[in-house]
């Protein structure tokens, strides 16, 4: 039957539930002075992650197929941190379909299940790590599998594999609730944030073709209102310049923070009627965004995975039909170097580069 399905694929995990790494619960009520010292810690290994380039990459030609997800997946290319978050969520997302549909029966009220039903959705985002950090290498995203060698290959998905084991740890140490908050959404902060520093204040000189201009937004402003006699010409170009990070971004960069926390706090009181208590009525607030940042980062997850399959698989076969239905990718001038989907499943499910693409 189905339920002795179910509990024979739970009890398939228990023997592996040893060798999985496991945060213990705390014994005690965390303060929060620890809270926010464990915290940090987390945040300062993530942030070292990213900044710690892979050993063995050689210079890749190909194209990144998750340039445009990298910012909600809180990954960096090239260093420890090129997965991010992908398999917690790839992973996370299967188990709770799993569950749903009833293919696997969990009983959450049962101590046991709950802990084998982790286990399962660490075991299952262990592997997905492993699978992706062997496509990884196998695709060429690192350079030709040949020039790089098999001991070279190896050594990168090991490193990916440690860093995914690390995403996994850290994450399961702020649930535990020993940190504040989760571990998910304070990658993908920590990743947004640090993306909008650097875009506004970055000091990298590129030349391109008007001139040398400075990476950063704020910093263009004052360089080009300084250089260019043109004042409102380079007010214009400032706020409007194309393929590098403009005003215009900034500022409606944070008008989309101020409406989300404007929104963040409204909510809908239905009112309670207690059957058991005759006249007590309460009240039971819900938010507007309920489900929170969860079906972006879901959503994301998903089409990511999609980018990446229908890229490798364009890349081997252009020709073939089932891959073209999928998705085409071609390079297109203004793209950062990236392919883009311009046909396909994938071009359909990609969001629109400009008002003109919504129209047409």
């Amino acid at each position: 039957t189905k339920a002795a399905l179910a509990m024979r694929f739970l009890h398939l995990i228990r023997p592996v539930m040893c060798v999985l790494p496991e945060v213990a619960s705390p014994d005690r009520k965390i303060p929060f002075r620890e809270k926010l010292l464990w915290t940090t810690i987390t945040l300062f290994i993530f942030l070292v992650c990213c900044q710690i380039p892979i050993y063995g990459v050689q210079s890749a030609k190909s194209s990144d197929p998750f340039y445009w997800m990298r910012v909600i997946l809180a990954s960096n290319r090239g260093t420890l941190m090129e997965l991010g978050i992908s398999p917690i969520v790839t992973s996370g997302l299967v188990m709770q379909l799993l569950a749903g549909s009833r293919i696997i029966e969990v009983d959450y009220n049962v101590k046991e299940d709950r802990a084998l039903f982790s286990g399962a959705q660490k075991l299952f985002g262990i592997l997905i790590t492993v699978g992706e950090a062997i496509a990884y290498v196998v695709s060429g995203m690192y350079g030709d599998l040949g020039s790089i060698g098999a001991g070279n290959a190896i050594l990168i998905i090991a490193q990916l594999f440690c860093a995914g084991l690390i995403v996994l740890t850290l994450d399961e140490l702020l649930q535990k609730g020993y940190g504040l908050g989760s571990g998910i959404s304070l990658f993908i902060a920590t990743n947004i944030c640090e993306n909008i520093v650097w875009k506004a204040f970055s000091p990298t000189t590129i030349n391109t073709g008007r001139g040398t201009e400075f990476e950063g937004a704020i910093i263009a402003l004052f360089h080009l209102l300084i250089t260019r006699k043109d004042k409102v010409r380079a007010l214009r170009e400032a706020l409007y310049r194309q393929n590098l990070p403009n005003l215009t971004n900034l500022m409606a960069t944070v008008l989309i923070f101020v409406i989300v926390i404007y929104f963040q706090g409204w909510r809908v009181d239905l009112p309670v009627k207690y059957q058991k208590y005759r006249g007590q009525q309460g009240n039971y607030p819900i938010k507007l965004f309920y489900t929170s940042n969860m079906p972006i980062i879901l959503q994301t997850a998903l089409v990511s995975n999609l980018y990446f399959v229908s890229q490798l698989l364009y890349n081997r076969a252009p020709t073939n039909i089932l891959v073209r239905l999928l998705g085409t990718w071609q390079d297109v001038e203004g793209s950062a170097g990236q392919m883009i989907p311009i046909g396909g499943i994938a071009y359909y499910i990609s969001p629109p580069s400009s008002f003109a693409g919504i129209i047409y």
